[in-house]
């Protein structure tokens, strides 16, 4: 069985209160994006081991155990006595970029052996379960433009589209420490809601929707506020960081023929997005 984990890049992203568990509240509008992953498994025959991973593409840290597919896997072979599995991943997005791949390997790991070995679980059963390994796995169940609170795993599906705009994602080398971003939020409830501010025309969202993490990351990282700057001077209608960063992406009205020479050493995808 073959799937194509898709990413997603957030729309705003308010931190409005700290929770007494030490983790944050937030608002965000989760919106799909067609750069994916690769994601295959097969069973395995006459194997003594509960599975073979291989793993291509960005390079991933860490041992395989640790990898939320195989996490995801192990869980409900636990569960539900699954077969050994050959499993393969191409990561095709970058990790560390706030576009949450590692979170749609997981949900899509979960979604697949659902199908495929009829675990008879809804979607939301997996959303619950899957949120386990992430706030923003749940998402990836659906992939419906959502507005998404608590710490990002309370979803409520939005009727908005962003059909007809080209989508850049730029990516630099800089890593952000999601815990490092988190440590220098100061919470506060948002002055605007979401969920309206993506209905005005684009053109004004420039001043109606912010990341907060901007304000802590990019004195840290001047890098990733250059590159903003620069999706604007190109003529981007909005430009942001999705989640903690590093990616930023921008929104322009039509194909950017120079994108790859002007970003020559980051990670760069362009795509017209058609629904």
């Amino acid at each position: 069985m073959i799937e194509y984990p898709f990413c997603k890049i957030n729309i705003g992203l308010n931190i409005v209160s700290k929770r007494a568990d030490g983790y944050h509240n937030l608002e965000t509008i989760f919106y799909p994006v067609p750069l994916t992953d690769v994601l295959e498994f097969k069973q395995l025959q006459h194997s003594d081991d509960p599975y073979r991973f291989q793993q291509v593409g960005h390079r991933l840290e860490g041992p395989a155990e640790s990898n939320l597919v195989i996490r995801v896997y192990e869980q409900l072979r636990a569960e539900f006595d699954l077969p050994s599995l050959d499993i393969y991943l191409n990561k095709r997005i970058p990790s560390g970029a706030g576009l949450g791949g590692g979170s749609s390997d997981a949900a899509f790991m979960m979604r697949m052996l659902n199908t495929e070995f009829q675990l008879g679980l809804s979607d939301k059963q997996m959303e619950e379960r899957v949120a386990a390994f992430g706030a923003d796995c749940a998402f990836f169940i659906q992939g419906k433009p959502s507005f998404a609170t608590g710490i990002g795993n309370e979803l409520t599906p939005i009727d908005f589209t962003l059909k007809g705009w080209t989508l850049v994602l730029v990516k630099p080398q800089e890593a952000v420490s999601t815990k490092a971003a988190y440590a220098a939020i100061c919470p506060r409830p948002a002055d605007k809601f979401l969920p309206d501010s993506v209905q005005r025309p684009v053109e004004e969202w420039k001043d109606l929707i912010k990341n907060d993490f901007e304000a802590t990351v990019f004195p840290q990282f001047p890098k990733i506020a250059a590159i903003k700057e620069t999706l604007y001077d190109m003529g981007a209608v909005y430009a942001a960081m999705s989640g903690s960063g590093s990616c930023v992406f921008g929104l322009f009205r039509r194909k950017q023929e120079a994108v790859r020479k002007v970003f020559s050493d980051c990670f760069v995808y362009q795509s017209l997005i058609r629904q």
